[in-house]
This record gives structure tokens, C-alpha cells and sequence, in this order.
């Protein structure tokens, strides 16, 4: 509890054109690792643009470490199939709730992280202060497969008794 910072809750929201890896279909599911944590989201039957809609919250001690996101296909018999990856970090993220914004209107833009060949972000995407809080929507493009995108959107949870940022 003293290493952690505090609690981020990544909302899966959903995946966009994936690829299919059964005959006509794929059962999709989400898995992010950070560092030893692992996490996964429920799988959706034959659906290659599945909606999740699930929060997925990982405790943040070092945030230099990057976040890994997996999409497999659930299969009954073997294994299940790789549907691509994709890597994102939070530095921006993190840099933008240390401004402890309070009297701002909602809606409004903090900062923007452009899509380059280091990241994964399929477009340009915004760290807005929403409602009262932080969130950063991002659409993240899988890699090592043809074809697909996850959207998903990062939110900042302060733990009492953490190190804070």
C-alpha cells in the first residue's frame, strides 16, 4: 500500500472491426497485463465489432511501466487464438491530473497525445476534464494481426492512505 500511487480503472468499451479467427465469426475477449497483474474482460459470442462496456481496475505503483492489451478468441477445444495487441503508457495521462484542475468547464481539453510509431493509438486522443474528473479516451490499434481497434477510456481513482502522484 505505501508503493501505490493509486487505482486506474480502464473502461473496455469496444472492439471495432476484429479479425475473425473461427469459420464465420470470433468469440472475443480482452486481457491487459501490467507488470504482474492481469486482468480480462468476459468473452462475447460470435461478434467481430463486440461491445464490452466493463471496468477493468489496475493499482499503479511504478508508472513508467507500460500497459499490454491482448484480444483472443475464445475457442472450446484448443487454444485460444491471438487477435492482435496493443501497447499504451500513462505518462500523459498522469501528467495532466497532477494540474488538479477544479473550476474548469467540463468538456474541456488538457491535453492531446498525437499517434506515432511508438504508440498504438489509431487517432489523436484527448485527456479531458469530465464531469469533475480525468479521463483520457483513447482507440488503440492492434497489432500483429490484418486487421482491428479497441476503444477503451482511462480514469484516475485517488486511494486514501497511497503515495498519490
Amino acid at each position: 500500500m505505501e508503493n501505490m500511487m493509486g487505482l486506474l480503472r480502464v473502461h473496455i468499451q469496444r472492439g471495432v472491426n476484429l479479425a475473425i479467427r473461427d469459420v464465420r465469426s470470433s468469440d472475443p475477449y480482452v486481457v491487459i497485463k501490467m507488470g504482474k497483474q492481469k486482468l480480462m474482460t468476459r468473452v462475447v459470442k460470435k461478434n467481430i465489432n463486440p461491445e464490452w462496456n466493463e471496468d477493468l481496475t489496475l493499482s499503479i505503483s511504478d508508472p513508467i511501466i507500460p500497459i499490454n492489451l491482448f484480444v483472443y478468441d475464445k475457442d472450446t477445444f484448443s487454444l485460444d487464438d491471438k487477435m492482435g495487441d496493443a501497447e499504451f503508457e500513462i505518462g500523459a495521462f498522469l501528467e495532466a491530473i497532477k494540474f488538479r484542475l477544479e473550476n474548469v468547464p467540463s468538456g474541456t481539453i488538457i491535453s492531446k497525445v498525437q499517434p506515432n510509431r511508438l504508440n498504438c493509438l489509431a487517432e489523436e486522443s484527448h485527456i479531458i476534464w469530465m464531469d469533475g474528473k480525468v479521463v483520457q479516451n483513447m482507440v488503440l490499434r492492434l497489432r500483429n494481426v490484418e486487421r482491428g481497434e479497441v476503444e477503451l477510456q482511462l480514469q484516475w481513482i485517488d486511494v486514501p492512505g497511497s503515495r498519490g502522484l
